[in-house]
């Protein structure tokens, strides 16, 4: 056994303690509301408390993709520092294009990307869109997970001054936070060669 066997046990616990203890909890705090109203208010603080939960649900759209950058941020280190003690480089060595660099680490080290290469890819998406904004990222986030783009005023109102930004209207809800960290949490166990590793965590 070498040095590197260890690696997606140690990569799986990590995640798991960063979704357990900061993501899982600060999602759990977010007021989300189901509806949002919009009526004549019949008063001042009516219409302070229907403007705040529109702000509620803004900023927890922007906690669940914050938290989406986190993950993918995460999982792109492990995965480079896992591929490399597998001895894995593409055509740039040190500066392939992670999607592909994940594929190649994946085949070399017997992870089953069945059932979670789409959320895995999703998730880097939505992290670059959140990072950079409008983009190719966008483009390719439309056409990989056009749900990521559909909601109505019911739920979601961007509350930034008029704009054309495609990359303001990106709805992450926290249930696709929970399925990114579980398809990480899901490929390092898929990774893992030890005994008794976990293959299937219970969330995502």
């Amino acid at each position: 056994m070498s040095a590197g066997d260890n690696l997606p046990r140690v990569f799986q616990a990590n995640t798991d303690r960063l979704f357990q203890r900061l993501i899982r909890p600060g999602l759990d705090a977010l007021p989300i509301h189901a509806e949002l109203e919009f009526v004549q208010a019949a008063s001042m603080n009516e219409a302070l408390g229907l403007a705040a939960a529109q702000v509620d649900n803004y900023t927890a759209n922007e906690a669940a993709k914050a938290f989406t950058l986190t993950l993918a941020g995460l999982f792109e280190r492990q995965v480079r520092i896992w591929g490399r003690s597998l001895g894995v480089t593409g055509k740039k060595p040190g500066r392939e294009p992670f999607q592909e660099y994940l594929l190649l680490c994946a085949a070399a080290g017997g992870a089953d990307l069945n059932g979670i290469s789409d959320s895995l890819v999703e998730m880097f998406l939505v992290a670059n869109v959140f990072r950079h904004g409008d983009g190719t990222s966008v483009r390719d986030l439309r056409t990989h997970a056009p749900d990521r783009w559909t909601h109505d005023s019911a739920r979601y109102i961007d509350i930034l001054p008029p704009n054309d930004e495609q990359s303001e209207q990106l709805l992450v809800q926290p249930k696709d936070v929970v399925r990114y960290a579980g398809a990480c949490a899901r490929f390092w166990g898929r990774a893992d060669k030890l005994p008794m590793a976990v293959r299937d965590p219970p969330y995502g």
